[in-house]
């Protein structure tokens, strides 16, 4: 059985996960429908700013990087990352790529840590725009427009 890891935040940059010792045999694009992108979850390390976070949105649609782990244990490895179960939960959702439907693992903001007068930092913004190479040119230019806080 595959395991798979959908990416719609700063992990959409491959060389992050590499970074953080994910171990992944391949990397593409995927789409996870009737969800919209936000970025209204607290930053723990720094509460005036925010990081990715996904909201449920008849009609919309949220782009990002489904990677094939080695292992299924591997997902193992981003939680500490992504403060899992404190942080963020994390839950299995089926995401359409160009393979078909694959169901994989999903970081959601627990609600606790949800504020939404907040915006991400431009090095955190620069982390998506990396993966540049999975998204449609709309979304990436989308992405291009979010603003950031001044750090």
């Amino acid at each position: 059985m595959n395991s798979y890891y959908f990416a719609y935040g700063s992990n959409m940059n491959p060389e992050r996960m590499r970074t953080r010792g994910l171990e992944f045999d391949q990397a593409i694009p995927a789409r996870l429908e009737q969800a919209e992108l936000l970025f209204n979850k607290r930053a723990a390390d720094a509460p005036h700013r925010s990081y990715a976070n996904i909201g449920f949105r008849q009609g919309s649609v949220v782009e990002g990087v489904a990677y094939r782990l080695c292992d299924e244990r591997q997902i193992l490895k981003m939680d500490p990352f992504e403060g899992t179960p404190r942080l963020y939960s994390r839950d299995i959702f089926t995401v359409h790529s160009s393979e078909g439907p694959i169901n994989a693992w999903v970081y959601v903001a627990n609600k606790a840590m949800i504020q939404e007068d907040l915006k991400p930092a431009r090095w955190y913004l620069e982390h998506l725009l990396a993966g540049r190479e999975f998204l449609s040119e709309a979304y990436f230019q989308h992405l291009c427009q979010v603003e950031c806080v001044a750090e």
